[in-house]
């Protein structure tokens, strides 16, 4: 058995009930955490607080060499950890249908994701978001404009009337997480320096959630990661209420279509 576990957004207690009875009954436990991790605490913390090894995976070890999970999992019972959830943004399809083609049973245990948490800590309905996109940082593109790929998914939300998640640029093998005032930066020009929310360390003890105009938002420190950047469409008169008071945006950016 093979059984995927999200282990939520910020530590080794974000974990839901079920997922924890899943990590301890496990003969082995493997993990990634390339994509993205759990900022508030360690491997080692994970272990302890658990009770289990755990063997982390990098990259080319889970995707393109993933025989050691499989044979564990064809002999006994396997989890496999990722932070968040491991089918929405970092998705683990391609592990899953390996194992379904050596017929290994497999199962899914959500944990929240960072897409749940930005709606919830800004008061942007859920439904009223179009696709997400990912702004990477400059040198990982080999520019310094905003990829086309992303305009294009924020001038279509935009045009829509819809809310559009910008997941930001992770580099593990460097320790580099892009912050939303460099997010807000990168998308200031391009967006004539429009409503933007900052969405910081969510699923942690202090989020923090500000809203204001990217040029603003450009010239604040929001501290350690993880960030998001959210760039609202047309507000819901109860969105907008939701932005004045939990995020603090300037009422004449706040207002209801």
């Amino acid at each position: 058995m093979l059984t995927f576990v999200g282990l939520g957004l910020w530590d080794e207690r974000s974990i839901t009930v079920e997922g924890q009875a899943a990590l301890r009954d496990a003969d082995d436990v493997f993990a990634e955490f390339y994509t993205s991790r759990l900022m508030g605490t360690t491997v080692e913390s994970l272990e302890a607080h658990h009770g289990v090894d755990i063997e982390v995976r990098d990259r080319a070890g889970v995707e393109q060499e993933p025989d050691p999970i499989l044979d564990a999992a064809e002999a006994g019972e396997v989890a496999f950890l990722t932070a968040g959830d491991t089918m929405i943004s970092t998705t683990h399809v391609d592990l899953r249908l390996r194992a379904h083609d050596r017929g290994i049973e497999t199962r899914v245990i959500h944990g929240t994701t960072a897409e749940a948490a930005a709606a919830s800590l800004t008061g942007l309905q859920n439904y009223r978001f179009g696709k997400a996109t990912t702004l990477p940082f400059p040198y990982a593109h080999g520019a310094d404009t905003v990829p086309g790929s992303v305009c294009d998914t924020l001038d279509d939300n935009r045009e829509r009337g819809l809310h559009t998640l910008v997941y930001l640029d992770i580099k593990r093998e460097r320790d580099e997480f892009m912050t939303a005032d460099t997010a807000a930066e990168l998308l200031a020009d391009g967006y004539e320096d429009c409503l933007a929310v900052a969405v910081c360390r969510a699923g942690s003890p202090d989020p923090v959630v500000a809203a204001d105009r990217l040029s603003a938002l450009s010239d604040r420190a929001f501290g350690d990661p993880l960030h998001l950047l959210v760039v609202p469409g047309d507000l819901h008169h109860v969105e907008a209420d939701a932005l004045r008071e939990l995020a603090g945006a300037p009422a004449e950016l706040a207002e209801p279509v």
